[in-house]
């Protein structure tokens, strides 16, 4: 079985030009568990940033993330090297779901129940094909869910943790910035963990030279506060298991999260995608494989109260620039992880991360991930000069940044991301048969003046049926 019994490569010390080390080899041990070193070096940064900003315990997010990381490789058979870290895509659903009145057991719950949906969509495709993916979601629809997914956390940028430290907050988001468009092959990837250890150094210097601050603290209250609290980190143990919980579950928090999924199917392939292309295996059959485990890791990541988990590209990043994609690297990396996740010392330090820090890099990140989604329309060639591509996207997008709600009962409404995505994914389908049924061709719904940038807007004649779905 390709990737637990690792074949030797070369002397195992050198690659020659052109080669590369693929998935069912290795190094000699001591470069292949410094590579895992690398790996968790690379995807540290984003792994405790997600449980940090939804209130998780870090720890617990870094030992889950070896276990799941193992789970994956042993569910795809080694053929794809890659390592599962704790989700962002739930940050934005974690806000909600707090100012619903939940707790870190509702969360859990609602992701849970999104992994199991995952694990179903994923034995669907193995079952079907990885065409059912662009059937079910082109790229129109999942930018569109991936843009309101980034942008709907604005919010939580602007009210929470920015107001706790402005100039702090300031100078993380341009020494973030700064980093993520100066810096280069490794330092690049680690760009957001930089920025993170930049804001807590100054918040620490500010602290000693500055004395307390007068603003909100976590709690949004306005009081005078130190910057940083090392109370936790003084309490803390060396070694000993993270904090566990169990979930809980609330119809209305997973109706919040459920939107999530089609995020995470379309993260998943783009990433086996990614890993194919790059080591030479066509991994078209085991993509319904790949979103099984990441599925199943997720249910297992958050039965003991962890984050959601997904394939990261940093860890792809770092395959690219060493040509190693050897499994048995990713092995040694989640052993990494666990040990990392024994240390509730090093979680606390995670936790006191100041909220002045996590505002400047929140308002990076959040913008990312919702530019992710105009990323994938554009990649796709998605013409939004087509009625039918345009209308879906534009209420969805702007429901769920809006915070647009519809009640149903006394005790039931959908707001937000979950009644964005359902416009969006409803919508699109819908319009779709109906356009066709109807045997109608529409005039573009904009204007020269905003279409026609690239000299395209003459050779528009907004059939529905033209860039509404995967590009060719």
């Amino acid at each position: 079985m390709a990737g637990f019994g690792w074949k030797l490569h070369g002397d195992g010390r050198h690659l020659n030009p052109g080669e590369v080390v693929r998935p069912g080899e290795r190094l000699t041990w001591g470069r292949t568990i410094a590579l895992g070193a690398q790996h968790v070096v690379s995807m540290i940064g984003a792994c405790f940033v997600a449980p940090v900003l939804m209130g998780l315990d870090p720890s617990l997010a870094l030992m889950a993330s070896g276990v799941a990381t193992v789970l994956f490789l042993v569910m795809t058979r080694g053929r794809i090297p890659s390592y599962l870290g704790s989700s962002l895509s739930f940050v934005g659903v974690s806000a909600v779901i707090a100012g619903q009145g939940g707790n870190a057991g509702t969360l859990t719950g609602a992701m849970l129940v999104v992994g199991a949906a995952l694990a179903g969509c994923g034995i669907v495709i193995h079952i079907l094909g990885a065409r059912v993916i662009h059937a079910v979601l082109p790229p129109v629809v999942t930018g569109a869910v991936v843009m309101l997914i980034g942008f709907n956390l604005a919010p939580v940028t602007a009210s929470v943790y920015w107001p706790q430290d402005q100039w702090t907050a300031l100078a993380t988001m341009l020494f973030t910035g700064l980093a993520l468009v100066v810096l280069r092959g490794f330092w690049s990837r680690i760009a957001i963990f930089l920025g993170l250890v930049f804001g807590y150094v100054l918040s620490w210097v500010l602290d000693r030279t500055a004395g307390m601050i007068h603003s909100a603290n976590g709690a949004g209250k306005v009081t005078d506060h130190w910057r940083i609290d090392f109370s936790g980190v003084e309490k803390a143990h060396w070694i000993g298991l993270p904090d566990f919980h169990a979930p809980n579950f609330s119809a209305s928090a997973i109706l919040v999260a459920l939107p999530v999924l089609v995020a995470l199917v379309a993260e998943n392939a783009g990433h086996v995608k990614a890993v194919g292309e790059m080591t030479g295996d066509p991994l078209e059959d085991k993509m319904g494989m790949a979103i099984v485990a990441d599925g199943t890791a997720t249910v297992l990541s958050t039965a003991v109260g962890g984050p959601a988990t997904t394939t990261y590209a940093e860890n792809i990043g770092v395959m690219a620039a060493t040509r190693v994609y050897s499994t048995a690297a990713y092995s040694a990396a989640a052993a990494f992880a666990v040990l990392f996740g024994l240390c509730p010392k090093f979680g606390a330090v995670v936790a006191a991360i100041p909220g002045g820090v996590l505002g400047g890099i929140t308002v990076i990140l959040y913008g990312m991930i919702g530019l992710l989604g105009a990323q994938i329309w554009i990649r796709n060639g998605v013409d939004f000069t087509v009625p039918l591509n345009l209308i879906p996207a534009a209420a969805g997008i702007i429901i769920a940044i809006g915070g647009v709600s519809l009640k149903f009962t006394e005790h039931f409404e959908l707001s937000g991301i979950a009644l964005g995505t359902l416009i969006v994914l409803t919508g699109y389908h819908s319009l779709r048969w109906l356009s066709r049924a109807a045997g109608q061709r529409r005039m573009p719904l904009l204007d020269a003046g905003t279409s026609g940038y690239d000299g395209s807007a003459d050779r528009n004649d907004g059939s529905a049926d033209r860039n509404d779905g995967p590009a060719s």
